[in-house]
Parts: C-alpha cells; structure tokens; sequence
C-alpha cells in the first residue's frame, strides 16, 4: 500500500479524516448501480475531483484485500485489557 488511505494522491490537499467520513457515508448512500455514482459521491465530500474518489475507493479495496489475506496484524489487544485492569481496580475499592 504505497498511499495512505487519508491521502489524496492527485491534489497537493491532504485526504482529511472529516472527508474520509464523508465519503465512506457517500459509499453507503450511492451503491455502485448509482447513475452518476462518483459525481454525487465527489459532490457530497467536497473539494474533491471524481478521479479522487475513484483512487480513494481503489485504495480502500486495496486495504481491505490486505486486511482479509491476513497481510495486516490484528491489534495487540492485550495492552487494553492490562489497561482495564487498573479500572476493575478503581471498581473494586468502590
């Protein structure tokens, strides 16, 4: 994956975390039989280009192939579960 998923790699404008949303609830709303499907979805975020979308939608099925062919680690959630113990702590003495 040679580009973050909050970056928009033809426009010097960086893909930011509210457009992000914005597009991901764009996706939701405008399924892929969607007449005009990228101009509603650009019109929606913003600031952006059709072309943008569509590279910020292939960078998103770029990342989920990687996530489902196990290429990304699951988080370690052993660290929030240590951290927790402290709260069950705090409970404890209540």
């Amino acid at each position: 994956m040679g580009s973050s998923p909050l970056s928009s790699p033809n426009s010097n404008l960086p893909w930011t975390a509210k457009k992000n949303k914005l597009f991901e609830n764009a996706l939701a709303i405008y399924c892929k039989e969607t007449p005009d499907r990228w101009h509603n979805i650009a019109k929606v975020i913003g600031g952006t280009t059709e072309e943008e979308v569509k590279r910020q939608y292939e960078i998103l099925l770029e990342d989920i192939k990687c996530i489902e062919s196990g290429k990304v680690p699951f988080p370690n959630y052993g660290e929030i579960e240590a951290s927790n113990n402290g709260l069950n702590d705090i409970r404890n003495q209540e």
